[in-house]
């Protein structure tokens, strides 16, 4: 088994995603080659249509690639049966979906144990109780999903992926459904897992405020890579966006609501 670079929790090499065939083929991603480091947050941003999703659910192990190599937490994914890949995903990847899936008879506590209880893990009271109040639901953790909006929904389903303590997690707009102040909350708490438990966070927004949490933003247009961002701001994400014609049908650019400073804290 090729364990790639120690240092990589996800790493690509010319991946290929074909949807369809002859005259019907859509090429989502092509030849896609690169790698996330261990205990850093990496933002994929591009145009509709560029591959985005379609990158970050290959690298997860979701969907398997037409050609080329994933390695995530050291396993090529093309190598592992799917009982092995659901193990590997149970045991080390979290995931933040736009859809909430709760289960709607369960309550927020329940719903975000879940994974655990699935896993033979019992959860711990303190874990649980740490995780809740960090989304900001401990006074709610008795509620059932059709009792919260959908910006709380959100929010047990980031605590769901961060009960587990993943190594990876895979976050899709996970900020999409949230209000500022909270949406500022739940992308510092992010940064915070990478820098001081070494969770690998990938995330895929159209945000540039969102963006600029992250140590990286991966730029992709028409399923290939179009250049990265190092320490980004709002300003200079929104620039290359408007750049790659994100932004070209004339509605005006989602500017940034508050500025950033070097460490990463909003005043």
């Amino acid at each position: 088994m090729n364990t790639g670079d120690a240092m990589d929790a996800v790493g690509l090499t010319n991946v290929r995603k074909v949807y369809g065939k002859r005259d019907n083929e859509v090429v989502a991603l092509d030849g896609v080659t690169t790698q996330f480091r261990r205990g850093t947050f990496t933002a994929i941003m591009g145009p509709s249509g560029s591959g985005k999703s379609t990158l970050m659910q290959c690298a997860a192990g979701l969907d398997q690639p037409t050609s080329g190599s994933v390695l995530l937490e050291g396993h090529e994914i093309s190598e592992l049966d799917e009982t092995e890949l659901t193990k590997l995903r149970r045991d080390r990847i979290g995931f933040v979906f736009q859809s909430f899936n709760l289960l709607p008879v369960l309550t927020v506590r329940q719903n975000v144990t879940l994974p655990l209880r699935l896993a033979g893990r019992p959860p711990s009271r303190s874990r649980v109780a740490t995780v809740l109040e960090q989304v900001g639901l401990a006074q709610r953790k008795n509620h059932r999903p059709s009792e919260l909006s959908g910006g709380q929904q959100q929010r047990v389903a980031i605590a769901r992926a961060l009960i587990s303590e993943p190594a990876v997690l895979f976050a899709d707009e996970p900020t999409g459904a949230l209000d500022t102040r909270t949406a500022q909350d739940i992308l510092a708490l992010l940064r915070h897992s990478a820098q001081t438990a070494h969770q690998t966070i990938v995330m895929v927004t159209h945000d540039p405020v969102a963006a600029s949490y992250a140590d990286r933003v991966l730029f992709l247009a028409d399923g290939r890579l179009a250049g990265e961002l190092h320490a980004p701001t709002a300003e200079s994400v929104a620039e290359r966006m408007t750049h790659l014609g994100a932004f070209a049908d004339d509605r005006p650019l989602p500017l940034p609501r508050l500025e950033k400073s070097r460490g990463g804290e909003r005043r």
